[in-house]
């Protein structure tokens, strides 16, 4: 036990005095925050010119209908021939907007095109379907003898109210906000794996290209040294993680301020008042009731388990890759099948969970153990049976001693192999070693 110590002492000082350790833990909160908060920038602009349409209506029945708004400008030139329209729009204007003269107006129903080099954004090619379908609905409808007015007098819209069986009233949306939240938290799992399990490989490529392997083991276990790697590293990924989040948390805070000043709302007061005019602000409590809801606690201690389980057992697998290979070249064939699970995590995560976080393929990938560490934190807001997340973990944690005990046996031949590049039959072959 004190030989293990010694060795996950030395990987975690030899990790956090590294220059580039240092710069990275302090410089990357700052720039993930600075490009977030440039996006959401950027996002929040209106663009600088409104998008230029020419319309050349022959028939003489939509220009009037297409109104112009902060993003897009119609102008109608139906007063020219088609082709000199055709020529001007192409040098003056963004796009033409053609509608033909037709025998009956029905027949526009696939005649009306629009004419540019850019291809048009789908929120556009929708606003002009929509104009165009409801002009040819009410032509139909007078057609069959009925009042399109009245029609659309008497149409309701609904809205549909939702509550629990306690009779507790909910909001909509708050499945997409519970995967978002589990989805954070899964994707900082799979980004830890990825970051540090590297980190692990090229220690061990490092040492034993450097031979300074040969004299560890001399007075060390394979087993010890691989194990002391896998903890040393995570302990100072662990650090790293806890100084980017309070670092992050206090730019973002201190840039977000900034950025609701430059935008003209100084305090939360004027930002709440702002949000009011949207609609929004009437379901901020019943968003806030939801939220409280959720099993935070569990969410939280869950994370910190799986964020240790899957990081060792993903952990064994690299260390066992960077003993069997002299560079990280030669482990490139070795880590797809590492990473497809982590990402097929994801996906299961994002296209099941908020479908059916309870159905029988979330329930299995989130029990399954190369892919729980995630699948479960997504389904973990929605309410998880207890006995589900500790059977995920039994698992996931038995799955990592039986990893270590079969990557210890390619670590122990692998770390004194040199010159070369090892294959799929040749780690078996050491497996049964």
């Amino acid at each position: 036990m004190k030989t293990l110590s010694l060795i996950i002492k030395r990987e975690f000082i030899a990790k956090v005095r590294n220059k580039s350790f240092i710069v990275m833990t302090f410089l990357s909160p700052l720039l993930f925050v600075g490009i977030a908060v440039f996006v959401g920038f950027l996002a929040s602009m209106d663009k600088d010119e409104a998008t230029q349409i020419a319309i050349h209506d022959e028939a003489g029945l939509f220009k009037n209908e297409f109104k112009n708004d902060k993003n897009t400008h119609y102008i109608d030139i139906s007063f020219m021939t088609f082709e000199t329209a055709k020529d001007t729009a192409s040098n003056n204007y963004d796009g033409l907007l053609y509608i033909p003269k037709v025998d009956s107006i029905q027949q526009l129903a696939s005649k009306v095109e629009y004419i540019s080099e850019d291809s048009p954004s789908i929120d556009f090619i929708t606003d002009v379907e929509h104009i165009v379908d409801s002009t040819l609905t009410s032509d139909k409808l007078k057609i069959l003898g009925f009042d399109a007015k009245k029609i659309e007098e008497a149409t309701v819209n609904s809205d549909l109210k939702l509550s629990k069986f306690s009779g507790e009233e909910t909001v909509r949306g708050i499945n997409e906000i519970k995967l978002i939240i589990g989805g954070v938290f899964g994707y900082l799992i799979m980004m830890f794996i990825v970051i540090y399990g590297n980190f692990v490989m090229r220690s061990v490529i490092e040492e034993k290209t450097n031979r300074i392997i040969e004299i560890i083991i001399s007075s060390v276990k394979p087993f010890q040294l691989m194990m002391g790697k896998i903890i040393g590293n995570s302990l100072a990924g662990i650090l790293q993680f806890a100084i980017w989040a309070i670092v992050g948390g206090i730019l973002f805070f201190i840039f977000s301020y900034f950025l609701g000043m430059q935008m003209g709302a100084s305090s939360p007061t004027d930002m709440v008042a702002n949000a009011e005019t949207t609609g929004f602000a009437a379901n901020i409590p019943l968003y806030i009731n939801e939220l409280k809801s959720l099993p935070i606690a569990t969410l939280l201690i869950s994370f910190i388990i799986y964020f240790i389980g899957g990081y060792f057992l993903y952990s064994s697998f690299y260390a066992a890759i960077g003993a069997a290979v002299d560079s990280e070249t030669d482990s490139q064939q070795f880590l797809l099948p590492i990473i497809l699970p982590l990402v097929l995590g994801v996906y299961i995560g994002f296209f099941t969970v908020l479908n059916d976080p309870h159905g029988t393929i979330a329930t299995v990938f989130s029990i399954f153990p190369l892919t729980s560490p995630i699948v479960m934190l997504m389904r973990i807001p929605f309410g998880v049976p207890l006995w589900q997340l500790i059977l995920s973990i039994v698992i996931l944690f038995a799955t990592f001693l039986f990893v270590v005990w079969f990557a210890a046996k390619i670590y122990r031949v692998g770390i004194l192999m040199y010159g070369k590049k090892p294959t799929w039959k040749e780690l078996y072959k050491w497996l049964k070693y």
